[in-house]
């Protein structure tokens, strides 16, 4: 098993290393050209700029069993079909039972965008949304041992 972080806009980076140093799991980190951050524990992956090209890089790169971390939710879709569980940045477990619903509400969303109509985003990261992600991350990775 191996974590692979959707790195570029993951405000839970370290989160993520603390933890995986714990249980000796390896991570990847996957950047854009346009965003490289070196971190020593993990393996950072860069990638070229470009629409989609760290996702196809993420899903080439998981198997069965693997966590992959994103608010991606077209690369959740993808990572899925692979197998691999998969968390968002606010600690929401992403499968079978929730991602159609995920997907439409990207759909409708982006369908509003292209309306030019306003979408409302996320509320500030706050300290309690870094703990919840904290507690749920690693009660993934105990299930995933166990």
């Amino acid at each position: 098993m191996k974590i692979l972080v959707d790195a570029d806009a993951c405000p839970v980076k370290e989160i993520i290393i603390e933890i995986a140093k714990k249980f000796n799991i390896n991570v990847n980190m996957y950047f854009d050209e346009s965003h490289i951050i070196n971190f020593e524990y993990s393996k950072n992956i860069v990638v070229a700029s470009g629409k989609d090209s760290a996702d196809f890089k993420i899903v080439n790169d998981s198997n069965d069993g693997d966590i992959v971390v994103t608010n991606d939710y077209g690369l959740a879709s993808m990572a899925l079909a692979k197998k691999t569980f998969c968390i968002d940045f606010y600690g929401k477990i992403i499968d079978e039972n929730n991602i159609d619903i995920l997907m439409m509400k990207r759909y409708l969303n982006q369908k509003q965008l292209k309306k030019h109509k306003r979408i409302k985003g996320p509320a500030k990261r706050t300290y309690e949304n870094d703990e919840k992600f904290k507690e749920i991350f690693l009660n993934l990775i105990k299930k995933r041992i166990i």
